[in-house]
């Protein structure tokens, strides 16, 4: 990661900041759940609350991260410049998460946390990628700190620390101990595998030198930290980027949860919605198969269609006013052109032949209405696929409408990479979300 500069991105000021901020608590005020949902997102809630707490408080949290014994607890303790983390020259020694405060002042903030981790090489995968995960949600900043080497499990760790959407400096232990051009060389192995992108930053956290004694024994003495650069590239990016880092977290952990919510919603009311486009398609069947004029066909499926996504907008209880109604139709008819204008023309084609089938039924003797049923059975599945189609595209526009809301957190988060392009760079590695469709 490049060192901020003060021309790096155009900076929000306060005011603009503030802005974001109040849309974000009004919404937090107005979140009302259901008991189902509270004992489902219970947890999540609290987590979002401290998040969100933090943020009124300005208190900033920035956490390493890496294999047990590559320094971490040693490097907070450079930054520190006292030992505040117990550390253990033989092996790391951290088995859960502590803090202390950094005595720097940041405009802005109202304190930072220094937050230490255990390591990550002495569990399984899963348990390694849930630990990276409570790490990166529990975090506004990221060291990922190394022993000039990267490691399978630290890959897999750092990638999926960069998807979370959080700044991430990679520290690389251990300067003292290789020559400039042996650096050199590590340097382009790790970004090789890490990403050419990242900044790595060389730091010796707990630099030691052999002595040798009059005595002719050797004994290793303690040097100072060298960890100035780290230092100063870390102030210098949270004294640009401090406030709008902590604004960014606090807007991606409640669009988090506002997505969960709705992904709970969907859940809870999926069988429901599932019958009521059930029912949809039944009527639009039975409606084909005795109406023996085309035109109205098509017109009957159209109206269909129409009440079946007010219908799903009821359920969903997610009340659309007129543009957005119209956004959401043009959108899904979009998403359908050529499906659904193949359907349609299938459909059309299949009830205009029904319809000279049944004119030719006196001529021929009721001959030509033979192959009516087939013609009409093969018009009715087409339709019954265009109507559930219609409706499971339906069901997850609605959530998507509901989720970048003006007042949501989505929202406010997309405003804010507009305006902010640095919070966008941040945010680039993180998926954006999509509904589950339903079955």
């Amino acid at each position: 990661m490049k060192p901020a500069a003060a021309d790096d991105a155009r900076k929000m000021t306060p005011e603009n900041l503030a802005a974001i901020a109040s849309p974000l608590q009004r919404w937090r005020a107005q979140l009302q759940l259901s008991g189902r949902e509270q004992a489902v997102l219970g947890p999540e809630l609290r987590s979002l609350d401290k998040q969100l707490q933090r943020y009124k408080q300005g208190t900033l949290r920035l956490s390493v991260f890496g294999r047990v014994g590559v320094g971490k607890s040693s490097l907070l303790n450079a930054l520190l410049g006292e030992a505040k983390f117990a550390t253990d020259v033989a092996h790391g020694c951290t088995r859960e998460q502590k803090t202390a405060p950094w005595p720097q002042q940041i405009p802005g903030l109202g304190s930072l946390l220094l937050v230490d981790t255990p390591g990550i090489d002495e569990i399984a995968g899963p348990a390694r990628q849930r630990l990276a995960t409570k790490v990166a949600n529990g975090s506004d900043l990221i060291l990922f700190v190394l022993d000039a080497h990267l490691t399978s499990p630290e890959l897999e760790a750092l990638q999926l620390l960069r998807r979370s959407g959080k700044p991430l400096f990679l520290v690389a232990n251990g300067a003292d101990r290789w020559s400039p051009e042996q650096r050199h060389s590590l340097q382009l192995a790790i970004k090789q595998r890490a990403g050419r992108e990242l900044e790595l930053v060389w730091v010796a956290a707990a630099p030691r030198q052999a002595e040798l004694l009059a005595d002719g024994r050797v004994r290793s003495r303690e040097l100072a930290p060298q960890v100035e650069a780290l230092k100063i590239q870390l102030l210098d990016f949270l004294q640009s980027y401090g406030p709008l880092l902590l604004t960014v977290n606090s807007l991606h952990r409640a669009e988090g949860f506002s997505r969960h919510l709705l992904e709970q919603r969907l859940k809870q009311r999926q069988k429901a919605a599932q019958n009521l486009i059930g029912r949809f398609a039944t009527l639009k069947a039975a409606g084909l198969a005795i109406n023996p004029m085309a035109m109205l066909d098509l017109a009957g499926s159209a109206a269909a269609d129409g009440a079946l996504v007010l219908q799903l907008c009821q359920l969903y209880e997610l009340p659309l006013h007129s543009p957005q109604t119209k956004k959401l139709l043009q959108h899904i008819g979009q998403n359908s052109a050529l499906v659904g204008g193949v359907q349609w023309g299938l459909q059309g084609l299949l009830g205009l032949l029904k319809q000279l089938l049944l004119l030719a039924a006196p001529a021929s003797g009721g001959l030509s209405l033979a192959p009516a049923a087939p013609v009409a059975l093969a018009q009715v599945a087409l339709a019954v696929h265009g109507t559930r189609r219609t409706g499971r595209e339906t069901t997850k526009q609605l959530l998507l409408a509901a989720h970048r809301g003006r007042s949501r957190p989505a929202a406010l988060l997309r405003r804010l990479t507009q305006l902010e392009p640095k919070a966008n760079s941040w945010l680039m590695q993180h998926p954006p979300w999509s509904p589950s469709p339903l079955p």
